[in-house]
């Protein structure tokens, strides 16, 4: 009896000691915040509520503004979303990763240029923002689009332990209802909603969540083409729509391609609106989990939106940016210029504004930084931290410029360029025409007026700014079409 009662105690301090190392271990990790991320795909600048959209319905969106920090100067790193993904993803400028256009992109042998070699998958040695949280304990979730490369280079290969619906291709291949005809989603009951299903998938995974924290990146394919509407809320806006005096679309040209001026479009609204209805559900998901306080939520878009296009895919773009001017695929601020959101954790504000220009590589310092995650020195980051900003709204980083690289056509009718952002200045670059154009975003957020004929100072002054930026990333270039001058 007395050798049992040794042999029993031996057992209690053995569970004991090893429940106690279990706890030190799992304290530190639950400890730290999580993250939401939701990319919206080609979501227009004026596409919320909260931005000023009256046809479009955001309520989730519109309250989750409210207890966010509003960016009201926010771009994208491109005006396409291949390049804008990557950096997300890695903290790099589109153009140090040389991944300047969508993914094959189609640059055409027939024009003036010919739109550099850029890479077609983001490279395995780039260490993404899932790899660094993985390594430190999170658990990292993907859903939706990818389009980012193919077999081998899918979010799996990444630093994502899942991966929902994430392949090479850049819209969803068998459109908004199931069947999916993707490979990585198994096709849901008939007439299934795709935006239904990545929530779904995204709250699924959100139950299994127990003391890891978690990066949840979260992809809607939505606005993207096709614009199939969501059937169950499409009539809301086919009746809305006979309601307004005005319902004939307004179009202004563009280059060679044509720009909306007004939001019409009931399809693309309900598309809107059931994304809408989505985030709600994910927040309420975070909420009954008791994990909305300790999650930062970051909601924003990969590039402008739909609203320049040439005649021929879309006789009319099926969404208005307006008073920015021209849509996705320019460097106009139609094109960059995106709707951003960051809820931090235990955040008590309300109505937090900044007017502070960020853009989409700075999400990888940012997110580092929240997450207490040292980089090391040489690990190279073009990105600002911009946690001081969700501190203090008011607080000014450290920043002269930002610039874009596009030296590729686009199908908006968009001509290989380059821009940069200098304060209140904004200069454009067209190579085709080898013009300069200068505007003051201060006076003219919609650039009607340009100045460079009566600045040429600034115009060289930001010129030499915007080569020396290129220079110092490698950023390859648009050559002459030696064929061309043969084509009639």
């Amino acid at each position: 009896m007395q050798f049992l009662k040794k042999y029993l105690s031996a057992i209690i301090i053995i569970f004991t000691l090893t429940s106690c190392s279990s706890i030190k271990k799992k304290t530190p990790l639950k400890n730290k915040q999580n993250f939401l991320f939701i990319l919206v795909d080609d979501l227009g600048w004026m596409d919320v509520g909260y931005n000023g959209s009256t046809f479009y319905e955001t309520p989730n969106i519109d309250a989750l503004s409210k207890n966010s920090v509003q960016f009201t100067n926010a771009y994208a790193s491109a005006s396409i979303c291949s390049p804008t993904r990557a950096s997300i993803l890695t903290g790099k400028h589109p153009a140090r990763l040389n991944i300047t256009d969508w993914i094959p992109g189609n640059d055409p042998k027939n024009r003036k240029l010919l739109g550099p070699k850029d890479l077609d998958s983001l490279p395995l040695n780039e260490v993404t923002i899932a790899e660094i949280l993985q390594k430190d304990g999170y658990e990292t979730f993907f859903a939706g689009k990818w389009h980012l490369g193919d077999e081998g280079f899918f979010p799996e290969n990444q630093g994502f332990k899942t991966n929902i619906a994430g392949n090479h291709v850049g819209h969803p291949p068998g459109g908004y209802y199931s069947p999916y005809k993707n490979p990585k989603l198994k096709d849901g009951p008939i007439g299934e909603y795709l935006t239904d299903r990545l929530t779904n998938e995204s709250t699924s995974f959100l139950d299994t969540i127990s003391y890891k924290p978690f990066f949840l990146y979260l992809n809607y394919y939505t606005v993207h083409t096709p614009i199939q509407a969501n059937k169950k809320y499409l009539k809301k806006f086919q009746d809305k729509l006979k309601t307004l005096k005005n319902q004939e679309i307004q179009q202004e040209k563009e280059g060679k391609g044509f720009t909306t001026l007004n939001q019409l479009n009931p399809n693309y609204a309900s598309m809107v609106y059931a994304m809408d209805k989505n985030i709600g559900k994910l927040i309420a998901k975070l909420k009954e989990k008791k994990l909305y306080e300790n999650t930062t939520i970051i909601f924003t878009s990969d590039n402008g939106g739909l609203a320049t296009i040439q005649k021929g895919y879309l006789q009319v773009a099926p969404t208005s940016v307006s008073p920015l001017r021209a849509g996705k695929g320019w460097l106009y601020e139609g094109g960059i210029r995106v709707p951003l959101l960051i809820k931090p954790t235990h955040f008590n504000k309300e109505n937090q504004i900044s007017n502070e220009p960020v853009v989409s590589h700075d999400f990888y310092s940012t997110i580092t930084s929240l997450a207490k995650i040292s980089l090391n020195s040489n690990h190279i980051v073009d990105g600002k931290d911009l946690s001081p900003i969700l501190k203090n709204a008011k607080y000014k980083l450290k920043r002269k410029e930002l610039f874009w690289h596009y030296p590729h056509y686009h199908g908006s009718g968009w001509t290989p360029g380059a821009a940069i952002k200098q304060g209140d200045w904004k200069l454009i670059e067209f190579y085709e025409t080898n013009t300069k154009e200068l505007y003051n975003l201060r006076t003219d957020i919609g650039e009607k007026q340009d100045l460079s004929s009566s600045n040429p100072e600034k115009v060289k002054a930001l010129s030499l700014k915007l080569h020396e930026l290129q220079q110092s990333m490698q950023a390859k270039q648009a050559t002459l079409n030696p064929k061309y001058k043969n084509e009639k």
